[in-house]
């Protein structure tokens, strides 16, 4: 007589969430937003070992329900949380999928006076709400893209929040990563008046995902979160080039530096050793370059005595939520 296996299926709540936080954000943009929980199969809140709570930080343009999007060609991160808890890959974590959408387009999770407190919103609210009503044992912060930078930076300045980290494809190695993109976005801008006369008529357009809109969107975006500046006459943003002749302004852009992961480990090394995972993995073939971020990324670590895990797969920047089936598993081990 076969056995059949047993499927385990864990259950998906949305709470609305009122931050007090984000009330003012500059851009206007939602204060109350839903936060999506994954509870895993047999989630009980007398289990007295806990639950490891995971922060799942998407990428730009992305919102975290996004990850519960079918998909035939893919699992979603319902789908694959209870196939690795059912084939025993991973035991039982709560997910936090969290939306920190802004009007430039993302997030990339840290403070700034032209998009909002985003990192105060996850490491003083989110995160203590998850707390008070979840049986919660240990934090990670997971993420890929603009997520894995979010996950690196949050948790090298939180290590009193989060224990573990995981950066897939995240942005470092700013000069290969962000330059390619300034001549387009110079011509975008200089083609609609200027970059607020940009974003405004983006927003207008009934198809926001043109190709030619990526450059001109993201950088904006990057200005908005690096080198903010509440006196700008471009919706409080400082650009790294001057708009006329496309000169690098260096001070802008030596602001850019500071908030690049591979220039900020050596400041957080004492907090980095505190972390009981820092897994950092990256595309071979990234279309934004991102591997030779994430390479020296990995070698100032190694340089430095921190441990972690490092690897390379040969694949691009998009669709690889595959790799989610090696970090989800690693955060259940470091941090159980």
């Amino acid at each position: 007589m076969t056995r059949l296996k047993v499927k385990l299926t864990g259950k998906i709540i949305t709470r609305r969430f009122e931050s007090r936080i984000l009330k003012s954000n500059p851009l206007k943009d939602p204060y109350v937003r839903d936060v999506i929980i994954y509870l895993p199969p047999g989630y009980t809140q007398s289990n007295s070992k806990g639950y490891i709570a995971v922060f799942g930080l998407v990428g730009f343009g992305g919102q975290g329900k996004m990850l519960l999007n079918a998909d035939p060609f893919a699992e979603n991160i319902e789908n694959k949380m209870n196939r690795l808890i059912s084939e025993k890959k991973c035991g039982p974590m709560i997910l936090v999928l969290l939306d920190c959408f802004t009007r430039f387009g993302g997030n990339q999770y840290i403070n700034s006076s032209a998009t909002g407190r985003y990192e105060d919103y996850i490491t003083d609210e989110i995160v203590p709400f998850i707390d008070k009503n979840y049986n919660t044992s240990a934090h990670a912060v997971w993420g890929k893209s603009s997520g894995g930078y979010g996950s690196i930076v949050l948790g090298m300045r939180h290590p009193d929040v989060f224990q573990g980290i995981v950066d897939h494809s995240g942005d470092a190695g700013f000069e290969y990563c962000y330059p390619p993109d300034f001549p387009k976005t110079l011509d975008a801008f200089k083609e609609s008046g200027g970059p607020k006369n940009w974003l405004n008529n983006f927003w207008k357009k009934p198809n926001r995902h043109q190709k030619n809109d990526g450059p001109p969107l993201n950088t904006f975006a990057m200005a908005a979160h690096y080198s903010p500046n509440p006196l700008s006459k471009e919706m409080g943003v400082d650009l790294p080039f001057d708009l006329e002749t496309g000169e690098i302004i260096q001070e802008v852009w030596n602001r850019w530096l500071s908030w690049d992961p591979v220039k900020m480990v050596e400041k957080y090394r004492k907090n980095l050793k505190k972390l009981k995972l820092i897994f950092i993995d990256c595309g071979t073939t990234d279309e934004f370059n991102l591997q030779w971020g994430a390479r020296t990324l990995h070698s100032k670590l190694e340089k430095m005595n921190i441990k972690h895990i490092y690897e390379e797969f040969n694949d691009g920047h998009m669709n690889i939520s595959y790799r989610y089936d090696i970090s989800l598993p690693k955060i259940f081990l470091a941090l159980s």
